[in-house]
């Protein structure tokens, strides 16, 4: 069942509410999985999330650092680098879509934010950079807590659970009383499972058929899939034509009540969640 969903984010501004929430990729990175490369510079990577936005693109996730299974991490000046002048653009160009950084760096979240962005997403649960959490006390950002098996370069070494979502629960319950005790309102936390992360295909799926569970803690569910290798081990679908796929499995999340998605193709899962909402 779709719900009108609210997420307070950096200055109490609230989003919603709203059926659906719509994140943009946008990758500045040349090794990201699927748009590795397409978007190397500030030109290009503002140009990106303007197009994002005019798809309907609620807000534009930009992003340094790759962080797919096996990927080398990038240092703290490159990844300011790639994702500053980026958010400073978007912020210039006077994008009506909210701006968030793909980071778990504390430095990098803290002059993103400083920039512009009002959004933090952190593949760690802040967990690599412990000092991330005093720059989310800090600026009081939105807040994407992600649940993930280890670092990207190490995760899908052997992923083993007793019971996935369960064991994420818990992860998230432990987590959320941290940021809970250093101050960050709660209402501006969504939680990400984190698919692809530290999880086999047979745990990918768990997620996805129960993610109804994830309702008990109260929080805004923000799913990820769009285009991820998943889609190869269930269906065989190389990279490049897993759209479908992850149209029919974002309404199916829809329906179940995950309101924000973050996506490569915006347009197309604008379509998807519209028809989902008239039709859930």
């Amino acid at each position: 069942m779709m719900k009108d969903t609210t997420w307070t984010i950096k200055g109490g501004r609230v989003l919603g509410p709203a059926p659906f929430f719509i994140a943009g990729i946008v990758n500045v990175t040349p090794d990201s999985f699927y748009d590795g490369g397409a978007h190397p510079d500030r030109e290009t990577g503002v140009a990106h999330g303007l197009s994002l936005a005019r798809e309907g693109a609620h807000i534009l996730d930009v992003g340094g650092e790759s962080t797919r299974p096996y990927s080398d991490p990038v240092s703290e000046a490159e990844e300011l680098k790639r994702v500053v002048p980026v958010i400073r653009g978007l912020v210039e160009a006077g994008t009506c879509a909210v701006i968030s950084v793909d980071t778990y760096k504390a430095r990098v979240a803290d002059e993103a934010l400083k920039a512009g962005a009002a959004i933090v997403n952190d593949v760690s649960g802040f967990r690599f950079e412990p000092e991330l959490l005093d720059v989310l006390a800090e600026h009081q950002p939105g807040y994407v807590l992600m649940h993930s098996l280890g670092r990207p370069e190490a995760m899908q070494e052997e992923p083993r659970y007793d019971d996935v979502v369960g064991e994420i629960m818990q992860f998230f319950e432990e987590r959320l009383a941290v940021l809970d005790r250093a101050g960050l309102p709660l209402d501006r936390v969504v939680l990400d499972p984190g698919i692809g992360f530290g999880k086999t295909l047979a745990h990918n799926l768990d997620i996805l058929r129960e993610i109804e569970r994830f309702h008990a803690l109260g929080l805004p569910l923000y799913m990820g899939l769009s285009n991820k290798s998943l889609w190869q081990g269930l269906l065989g679908l190389p990279v490049d034509r897993r759209r479908n796929a992850t149209q029919a499995a974002t309404a199916l999340m829809a329906a179940k009540g995950v309101p924000i998605h973050r996506v490569h193709e915006v347009e197309l899962a604008r379509q998807t969640l519209t028809i989902a909402r008239e039709l859930a």
